[in-house]
């Protein structure tokens, strides 16, 4: 590698010291734990777009989906796809309606939050029902990203993967239990702009390199055309529908992320949310298509093939090679920020399902605003060191782990909240039904293998979680009036 570790290691330091200065500004504004989990619902246009899908991509984005390019061609562009859509869906149909729900909902602050008083359920089993899937899935997730913090830092430093892996998690958690949901927003806007940076700069440099866009095709055609087929893996086989539709299928996972949701949740002005939609869609478009081209330029530029879980390390070799240090250092450092972009926000709604819908909800109603923010700051780092131990297996592949969180809230929670936003008969055990169907699918569907069962776990989950819905719905009785007519009326406000 031609990069000096002097200039990367001090632009990494760099990049923390105003990451945890953010971190030590937003501690002084976090006054109780409506600050400490939605910011006091005052976040901006900008930052609202560039928080959501920053926190929504993660190091996948500049390693697992490269990496998945590398090994495997333009069929990865059919998850971009996917991806892109379901980006523009989400924005379209959930943000302005949760964000006047969630307000009129009692001001609930976390997704287990909305469903409860969306369904007027007493009985709180719908709450920490919901809490428990995500405290599931959310450290897998977790533990992607500190993965993908182990590789960098590995790669990078040549630290041993179990102290990369630690260091990673430290730098993450320092400004997360400081300055909660207002850190990591305006923290997601800095490395948002970083990461779309380096995946708009990166491809370019590297084709330029390489003699211009005619040259860089013609070397891909030399080498595998294949790759350059979205129709055909890189063998020349063609791309049956289970194989699309799985690809394609990772759309359906917006409209159940609980860390996307939450940046809807916490717009200051509804009245914004056009203007941040097409925000967020345009980073989502340039950042994906970016994340594809550094994958299949890697192919042709680097002189050492990557086999294996090591294909995920196309990017930050492609970037020590093209770019200046000092210049390779930041295109390093956007990985750190998407890295720490996605896990922040997962360590900080999964503390506030512990500290909101399960502390408060079932043993301490009457906890104060100081014993609230300290239980989520306790639960932000327990949570952290189950992830850390999730992570200890090198040879764990970001895109893996990324994708069995992603499908398991996908399922959980996204025909649940569409429902929940979209259709007045909707019942608390239609809810509740939707959840832990959509959830146990994921887990279950994940287990088996061939056939109809190398579907991505997603879309069976996804459609037994709307059965569900529908039917346990259609079978309980109506919804009360109180419950119909606050329907009604957000309807109304929100469209």
């Amino acid at each position: 590698m031609t990069t000096s570790l002097e200039a990367v290691g001090l632009t990494f330091v760099v990049y923390l010291a105003a990451m945890l200065a953010i971190g030590l500004y937003s501690y002084r504004r976090t006054r109780d734990l409506a600050d400490y989990i939605l910011g006091g619902r005052r976040l901006g246009k900008w930052v609202t777009a560039l928080s959501a899908e920053a926190s929504d991509m993660s190091g996948w984005l500049l390693l697992g989906l490269p990496g998945y390019a590398y090994a495997s061609g333009l069929d990865g562009g059919w998850i971009a796809l996917g991806l892109l859509v379901g980006t523009y869906l989400n924005w379209r149909l959930v943000a302005a309606r949760l964000r006047h729900y969630s307000l009129a909902a009692g001001d609930a602050l976390t997704l287990p939050d909305f469903f409860e008083q969306r369904f007027a359920d007493q009985s709180r089993v719908l709450r920490v029902v919901a809490a428990a899937f995500i405290l599931l899935f959310f450290t897998f997730y977790t533990g992607s990203g500190l993965v993908a913090g182990g590789k960098l830092f590995n790669a990078v430093f040549g630290i041993d993967y179990t102290w990369a892996v630690a260091l990673g998690g430290l730098m993450i958690l320092m400004y997360t239990l400081l300055g909660g949901f207002l850190a990591v927003s305006w923290t997601d806007l800095v490395q948002g702009l970083l990461m779309v940076f380096a995946l708009a700069i990166a491809p370019v440099a590297a084709i330029e390199a390489l003699g211009g866009w005619s040259q860089t095709l013609a070397l891909l055609q030399a080498h595998n055309a294949s790759l350059l087929d979205p129709l055909r893996d890189r063998h020349g086989h063609p791309l049956g529908t289970v194989a699309i539709a799985s690809l394609l299928g990772w759309g359906l996972g917006y409209f159940g992320q609980p860390h996307i949701l939450a940046r809807f949740m916490a717009i200051g002005d509804p009245a914004q949310l056009p203007q941040a939609r097409r925000i967020a869609v345009g980073w989502v478009a340039v950042s994906l298509v970016g994340a594809l081209l550094v994958g299949l330029i890697g192919v042709v530029y680097l002189a050492h093939p990557l086999q294996g879980a090591a294909t995920e390390r196309v990017f930050m070799n492609l970037v020590q090679l093209v770019f200046h240090p000092l210049v390779a250092g930041a295109m390093l450092a956007a990985i750190l920020a998407a890295i720490m972009s996605t896990a922040d926000s997962q360590l900080l709604v999964a503390s506030s399902a512990l500290a909101e819908d399960f502390y408060k909800a079932l043993w301490r109603r009457e906890a104060g605003r100081r014993e609230l923010i300290w239980v989520g700051r306790g639960a932000v780092l327990l949570i952290a060191v189950v992830a850390f131990l999730l992570a200890m297996t090198p040879g764990n592949k970001v895109l893996d782990l990324v994708a069995y969180a992603w499908a398991g809230f996908g399922a959980a929670f996204g025909p649940t909240v569409l429902f929940a936003l979209f259709w007045r008969r909707m019942t608390r055990n239609g809810a509740l039904a939707g959840i832990v169907l959509g959830g146990l699918t994921v887990i279950v569907w994940k287990q088996l293998h061939g056939g109809l069962f190398d579907l991505y776990e997603i879309i069976p989950g996804f459609v037994a979680s709307c059965a569900a819905i529908v039917i346990a719905s259609l079978l309980d009785a109506p919804p009360p009036s109180a419950v119909t007519t606050r329907f009604d009326a957000v309807a109304a406000e929100s469209d």
